[in-house]
């Protein structure tokens, strides 16, 4: 009985033993993971409003750490800090070693550096959000990671090659968010995504996928949301999708998809969303009928015909619809909107009849009414008068008729009426006063008649008036000159009578003026010559009298007209050139001492002189007039011939061609005698470069360009070029460069002339002083620079870039964009030149792209390597590698950088710590601008991405680095 009761005794210490032993391990195991967080907290930092890691200190319990969730027996299972401001690099190594871990959320952070594979030892994970942060390198190997049911790492900075084949163990994942990652190759569309039949989440946008949509995305029953835009998809988008019946969101714009919209779409009754536009979809839209949960459409540039089906009409929760350039005919449905707070409507660029519909502004939420370049019929809606959110209301080419609803000229956010090209009647109402925030006034080629308003000058933010080819009469306002904002005005072709109002002097932006076809009378107000940006004035076809204000000649005008009027007196002497040689036709009361056609200006004391005296002189003298004239000539013919055998004169009278792109001071000689090898300023990538100063003072850049293209790139080797053909000499080198001529842009090099003959080409373009950005970064002037003058030339020089993608009729591609390429004026304002590279992409040319590979070394887009193709953003490229060199102060190649790297790779190689970031501005910038300088620094990165699509647009380019304006930006630019 002893001895049993021994036995259960010790059996029951033993029991007690082992358990006190397992809960002092669990202890232990709890305390070595506080170690493991405080490691956490020394990497990272985080804005001091935020607090994150008041609480993470030792002696506090870590579960009650901010962020960290544990289970019953105290180990941390969670790490939940996304949006908290963290920067720094994660150590996985430590994070991983938390053996319960099943959650890290740390999204929307500035986290970067590497993601290393210590990453793999996390394999109780069920939920890793890593998206929108600033990582570089490769995404490591996924697959021990078995468990996941959430992976995010959407916008997250990673390259190289996503390891897809990592997804096939994942079979419980649920939410798959990989887009908006620059992934450097494009691969085929996963199929290891098609076996993951738990997921109801997949974003794969802007992902570097190509091909077809596979069949089997049909399997994924549980869809909720699908994205798969901005990647190189092409055939027909499956008719598998009909089954994912879940659908509330299906996302598939910018790729090249094909055929028709899927038999049995309509099946997705869920759907809210739909976004198919900017591909090559053709059929018409008969599926959509029945999506009757749509919000939002989208289906613009594509190739779909037939009508709007009426059923839209009918949805209730419809407020969004952009169905622009396709061929869709018909007419809109007419209750369209009218259920719902409908948001905007572009139809524009298709072939649609019939009115419009009445009620989408019903609940007064509409912003935007776009529906030109149709062949609608009808009034304008009175409804629409009384739309007060609304912003744009583009109604140009159609065949609209009826009287604008008086309220709409006042509506308060109206930005633009863009009514032209249509059968309108009716006048502009006094309620234009209200329309302050009205910029943009298009009435042209309609029925318009009546006064113009003197409360249009009320409407403040005014920069342009085109009311050309209507029925307006009576005077122009007198208060005009309150419109200081007005840059074109043009009311050519009206009725209007009456002056100039003089107060027209005081619209400082105006730029263009033309009020020719008119019937207005008195003289030209001396007040025009006091606009400091007037570029075009055409005042031909009135009845305008007195003489020519002597103040016109101070302006610098590409177009002058004052033709068919009834001006006298004498034509201004900075006037009288053969820029303006028809400029004055058409007023018999006009006289010129230089002007060929008119008569010359006679003085009252040369009109007394004798007639008689005049003849004697003449019969008495005209013989030996005659033998001296010849000897004239004789000495100059010889002196001439002399001349020629100049080595260093281009000058051959029969063999050279002006073609004039804006009003010039000078002849061709002038130009032509400096192309000498004392006036050499620099070489270009496709030519010398000369300084020429003309008598009156004026300094003009020439470009000498030999008509052999191998000639040009022997010039200047670090430029690369493959060209099918010559550049100069042919039609379509004419083509471009009188495209180029037009353009007219603060910050592109303004270019005056060509001067061409059979061998050669001379470009004269606008002298700079200050040289290039390269040379004021890298030769010996570069510590006049300070951050302030090198963000100005950074948002100058990318506004003008952003006209050239955006502002022109067709985009141009720049293709050699580079700091020696960037020129500055004498107050630092910079200019893009150098277009001998440029191309103007084609209407015919899909996406915008080019095969023709062209620029520098150092500053070439990576897509060059493995496509024979480039676009805009290939120039985005080019431009964030000059704010590298803005920034860091070095060249675009160094011999510092490792073997075989660039300024590109380099930034982004010390891109390790916050500090190293800082570390990479370049000295010459004070410590108190650095914090500015790598703002513009990870708008370099972002413009530098490996994968074109990443990249922004130079639009938006300019917008971000508007919001990274410098602090202490202000009106002293150079140190």
């Amino acid at each position: 009985m002893d001895v049993a009761a021994g036995m259960s005794a010790g059996l029951l210490f033993g029991r007690v033993l082992v358990l006190c032993l397992s809960l002092s391990l669990v202890s232990a195991s709890g305390a070595d993971e506080l170690p493991l967080l405080l490691k956490l907290k020394s990497v990272l930092e985080t804005p001091s409003s935020t607090g994150v890691f008041g609480s993470w200190r030792v002696g506090n319990d870590k579960c009650n750490f901010t962020g960290i969730v544990c289970n019953s027996d105290g180990f941390v299972t969670e790490i939940n800090l996304s949006q908290k401001g963290l920067v720094g690099t994660l150590p996985f190594d430590s994070i991983c070693s938390l053996g319960s871990l099943e959650k890290i959320d740390l999204g929307e952070n500035l986290v970067y550096g590497n993601v290393t594979d210590d990453l793999r030892n996390c394999t109780s994970l069920k939920y890793l959000n890593l998206g929108f942060n600033s990582f570089s390198g490769k995404v490591p190997d996924l697959s021990t990671l078995s468990g996941l049911e959430f992976l995010n790492l959407n916008n997250s900075g990673f390259s190289g090659i996503f390891p897809w084949k990592s997804l096939g163990n994942m079979t419980n994942l649920g939410f798959l968010s990989l887009g908006d990652n620059p992934f450097d190759v494009t691969s085929p569309f996963p199929m290891e995504v098609i076996k993951l039949e738990k997921l109801y989440w997949l974003y794969l946008t802007n992902c570097s996928i190509r091909g077809q949509i596979p069949e089997g995305i049909g399997n994924l029953t549980l869809l909720e949301n699908l994205e798969l835009s901005d990647n190189e998809l092409s055939g027909e988008i499956p008719r598998g999708i009909a089954r994912l019946g879940r659908l509330w969101q299906l996302e598939l714009y910018n790729n090249t998809l094909t055929s028709k919209l899927p038999l049995g779409l309509g099946n997705l009754t869920s759907l809210v969303n739909f976004d198919a536009s900017h591909n090559g979809l053709g059929g018409d839209l008969s599926e959509i009928r029945f999506l009757t949960s749509l919000a939002s459409l989208q289906l613009f540039e594509n190739r779909l015909t037939g009508e709007i089906p009426e059923e839209l009409g009918e949805f209730k929760n419809l407020t969004e619809i952009s169905l622009y350039t396709n061929w869709l005919t018909g007419s809109l449905p007419p209750k369209l909107g009218s259920w719902a707070d409908f948001n905007y409507i572009d139809v524009s660029d298709n072939l649609l009849t019939g009115s419009i519909p009445p009620d989408m502004c019903k609940y007064g939420k509409t912003t935007d009414l776009l529906m030109l370049d149709n062949k609608l019929t009808g009034t304008i809606p009175a409804t629409y008068a009384n739309c007060s959110s609304l912003v744009r209301l583009r109604l140009s080419n159609n065949s609209l008729s009826g009287a604008v609803p008086a309220g709409i000229w006042g509506l308060p956010n109206l930005i633009i009426i863009d009514l032209a090209a249509n059968q309108l009647e009716g006048s502009i109402t006094s309620d234009i006063r209200m329309g302050k925030s009205l910029a943009q006034l298009f009435l042209s080629e309609n029925k318009f008649s009546g006064e113009l308003p003197e409360a249009m000058s009320e409407a403040s933010s005014l920069v342009s008036i085109q009311l050309n080819l209507n029925g307006f009469v009576g005077k122009i306002p007198s208060t005009i000159g309150n419109l200081t904002k007005l840059n074109t005005l043009d009311l050519i072709g009206n009725l209007l009578s009456g002056s100039i109002p003089v107060s027209i002097g005081s619209c400082v932006s105006l730029a263009d003026v033309n009020l020719s076809n008119n019937s207005l009378t008195g003289e030209i107000p001396d007040s025009i010559g006091n606009l400091p940006t007037l570029n075009s004035l055409n005042l031909s076809n009135n009845k305008l009298s007195g003489e020519i204000p002597s103040s016109l000649g101070l302006l610098k005008l590409s177009l002058l007209d004052l033709s068919n009027n009834r001006l006298t007196g004498p034509v201004p002497d900075s006037l009288s050139i053969e820029a303006y040689h028809d400029s004055f036709d058409g007023n018999p009361g006009l006289c010129s001492q230089r002007l060929k056609q008119f008569q010359p200006c006679i003085s009252s004391s040369q009109a007394t002189t004798h007639l008689g005296v005049i003849l004697s002189c003449f019969f008495a003298g005209i013989s030996l007039l005659l033998i001296v004239f010849a000897m004239m000539m004789y000495v100059k013919l010889r002196k001439q011939r002399d001349s020629l055998k100049s080595v260093n004169s281009l000058w051959r009278p029969d063999s050279w061609n002006m073609k004039p792109y804006r009003v010039l001071s000078f002849r061709e000689r002038e130009i032509i005698d400096y192309i000498k090898t004392e006036n050499l300023i620099g070489r270009g990538g496709s030519g010398n470069v000369y300084k020429v100063v003309l008598g009156n003072g004026k300094e003009l850049a020439v470009k000498h360009i030999w008509a052999s293209s191998s000639d040009s790139l022997r010039s200047h080797p670090s430029s690369l070029a493959i060209l099918s053909k010559k550049s100069t000499g042919t039609a379509e080198y004419d083509a471009e460069v009188a495209a180029l001529s037009s353009i007219r842009h603060v910050n592109v090099v303004k270019l005056y002339c060509s001067i061409t003959s059979e061998d050669s080409h001379l470009l004269v373009y606008e002298y700079l002083p200050n040289g290039s950005l390269w040379d004021q970064l890298h030769e010996s002037q570069k510590m006049k620079m300070g951050w302030e003058v090198r963000y100005e030339i950074a948002l100058g020089a990318a506004r003008g870039l952003e006209y050239l993608h955006h502002g022109c009729a067709r985009p141009i591609i720049h293709r050699d964009v580079k700091s020696s390429n960037i020129l500055l004026d004498e107050e630092w304002k910079p200019r893009i030149a150098d277009f001998g590279l440029a191309k103007i992409v084609q209407a015919s040319q899909g996406g915008n792209w080019t095969h023709a590979i062209a620029g520098t070394l150092g500053y070439i887009a990576p897509e060059y390597a493995y496509t024979m193709k480039v676009n805009e953003k290939s120039d985005v490229y080019s431009f964030g590698v000059v704010l590298m060199e803005l920034v860091t102060g070095r060249r675009p190649i160094e011999s510092e950088f490792e073997e075989n790297q660039d300024i590109v790779q380099w930034v982004r190689g010390n891109m390790s710590s916050k500090k190293s970031l800082l570390d990479l501005v370049d000295s010459n910038i004070s410590d108190t601008q650095k914090e500015d300088a790598v703002k513009v620094l990870r708008i370099a990165i972002r413009c530098t991405a490996n994968n074109p699509t990443v990249r922004p647009s130079m639009r938006m380019v300019v917008q971000i680095l508007e919001e990274a304006e410098p602090c202490s930006l202000n009106s002293v630019l150079v140190n």
